[in-house]
């Protein structure tokens, strides 16, 4: 495929069309998925989204497999679990960066501000932080456990209580851990299950990261603010503040600074109000041939206002959504077809059965069932394949259009 390097000269104002394929080019998902995917792929994927964002969801597959999936194709998830937790090959540490994350080992250095602040009890969760102030002596026995004994769970903590109540009602134990994770004086080692082991980051941060030097406040959220336009191709204030949840008074601050650097290229975009910015960099390719089904918590969907923006698409999770007033369904993924988003599936691996199930299929109101059947069930024998599941469960209308 043919790209071309988006050169602004005079030029600053976009078509809504060049605008989508910029934001997709950004993502990688201008480019055809390779035939066999190594981690020379996976690493070059996570170089340009920087982090993947953790879920505990795991109806269809956990969050952070599935935006490789969508770029990659069928790959080996063991891939992803040694860059992300193998000592000798990890890529990834456990951070806060766009909620609970997989980030870039590199990008280290720029997170320890918001480390620091969390110590200090600032940008934390407001119970972890009142716990913070008023259990500082049982926090600190709870850091030195860890210091004896980890990677451990946090059911694993000599005094570490009982969970209370359900979901969120976390023990002391985890409330102090989870302080601790905030502060950046734990960090994960690995995951049983989905249960996260704490260590101490100089047993899973290799050395050369940690020694790195600390950029001040200013500078390090600069960068972040330069990686989001990297990663997003072209933006929205709120949505580069959003991508790595930069709060709104430091990107007010940051944001001019970055205009005057000629980090950031300030755009008008068909149909967009308030300011644009554009990756002084982007490339723009002259066509995008996308196919992919795409996770609720990928960035090229992230932010549902610039989604609407880019594609006309409405999108909204209705995982906690009343039964009765879902409209789509638990679990939707909208397919990404060619420069557009078509329609939405929502899908269950259904383990137990070994079956890939398709609940429902919304297509858009601009996409034409028959046109778009073909490559989308091209994309559930994919996946099934890649989830190992031997059968894909869809309905009766769409059995023979897909053509399984």
């Amino acid at each position: 495929m043919f790209l071309i390097r988006f050169a602004m000269a005079n030029r600053t104002k976009l078509s809504l069309a060049q605008a989508r394929r910029i934001a997709l080019a950004a993502q990688g998902l201008h480019e055809g998925r390779p035939g066999a995917a190594t981690s020379r792929h996976l690493t070059r994927a996570l170089q340009r989204s920087h982090l993947l964002q953790i879920d505990s969801v795991n109806v269809l597959v956990r969050a952070h497999y599935m935006p490789l999936f969508s770029r990659l194709g069928s790959y080996d998830r063991a891939l992803l679990e040694q860059a992300a937790y193998a000592r000798k090959h990890r890529k990834t540490f456990e951070y806060w960066g766009h909620e609970a994350s997989l980030i870039n080992l590199d990008l280290h250095p720029l997170f320890r501000w918001r480390m620091a602040r969390a110590a200090k009890g600032e940008g934390i969760y407001g119970g972890i932080a009142r716990f913070g102030q008023e259990k500082r002596a049982f926090i600190e026995k709870v850091r030195q456990e860890i210091a004896a004994r980890g990677p451990i769970g946090a059911g694993e903590l000599s005094d570490g209580g009982k969970a209370k109540g359900s979901w969120w009602g976390w023990s002391d134990g985890k409330r102090a851990l989870e302080w601790l994770f905030w502060a950046g004086e734990v960090t994960t080692a690995s995951r049983r299950g989905f249960e996260r082991l704490y260590d101490l980051p100089e047993r899973v941060i290799p050395s050369s990261i940690l020694n790195a030097p600390t950029p001040s406040e200013d500078e390090a959220q600069r960068q972040l603010l330069r990686l989001s336009i990297q990663a997003l191709g072209i933006a929205s204030e709120r949505c580069l503040r959003d991508y790595f949840r930069i709060g709104p008074t430091i990107a007010k601050a940051r944001l001019p600074e970055l205009v005057e650097a000629g980090d950031l290229v300030p755009v008008t975009v068909e149909g967009w109000d308030g300011p644009v910015y554009l990756d002084p960099n982007a490339r723009m390719p002259r066509k995008v041939e996308a196919q992919a089904l795409v996770s609720p918590f990928d960035p090229i969907v992230w932010e549902r206002t610039r989604t609407e923006r880019l594609f006309d698409f409405h999108y909204r999770i209705e995982i906690y959504t009343p039964v009765e007033k879902r409209e789509f369904g638990y679990y939707c993924l909208p397919f990404l077809l060619g420069e557009d988003i078509v329609a939405r599936l929502d899908l269950k691996a259904d383990r137990a059965t070994g079956r890939l199930v398709v609940h429902s299929i919304h297509p858009e109101h601009h996409a034409k069932p028959d046109e778009i059947a073909p490559a989308l069930g091209d994309e559930l024998r994919l996946m099934a394949k890649w989830l190992d599941l031997g059968e894909i469960k869809t309905p009766k209308a769409w059995t023979k259009r897909l053509g399984l």
